[in-house]
């Protein structure tokens, strides 16, 4: 699984002219999953972006966790692209839709189990992200 995270002042995704998930000061994190992932994997992943320690405070630096800040989440098969022959992406290590969906759910449902508030993408939707990224700060994780 992989994900990339990046601190923003405010993210949000549109469907169709519909905001259907917004957050202000929080992560945005674009969540890919492969094809051998499972769900011990999103729980780890949902653990490693909620306690990721980017935020800078006068004591340190602090996390999502730390400071109860929001994360919104969006589905990312491309993450999984590889782009090492040609000119054209294959998709191969990407998981199908039928096993990413619950995947990225069981990241989104862990991150609530924390107490972290999470706004979401849609599936499969064609979807417009925008953010104002901080710092700026973006990390690439795997897990």
């Amino acid at each position: 699984m992989r994900a990339v995270v990046s601190r923003v002042s405010t993210a949000a995704v549109t469907v169709d002219d519909a905001v259907v998930g917004e957050i202000g000061h929080g992560l945005l994190s674009l969540v890919g999953v492969g094809r051998d992932d499972d769900v011990a994997r999103a729980h780890r992943m949902a653990a490693k972006i909620h306690e990721l320690r980017i935020f800078p405070t006068d004591d340190g630096a602090r996390s999502a966790a730390d400071l109860g800040l929001p994360v919104l989440v969006v589905s990312q098969f491309t993450l999984y692209a590889d782009t090492r022959k040609g000119r054209r992406p294959s998709w191969q290590d990407a998981a199908p839709g039928e096993l990413a969906e619950p995947l990225v759910d069981a990241v989104v449902a862990e991150l609530r189990r924390r107490g972290c508030t999470v706004a979401t993408g849609a599936f499969g939707a064609r979807m417009r992200v925008s953010s104002v990224n901080e710092g700026p700060m973006t990390l690439l994780l795997e897990v």
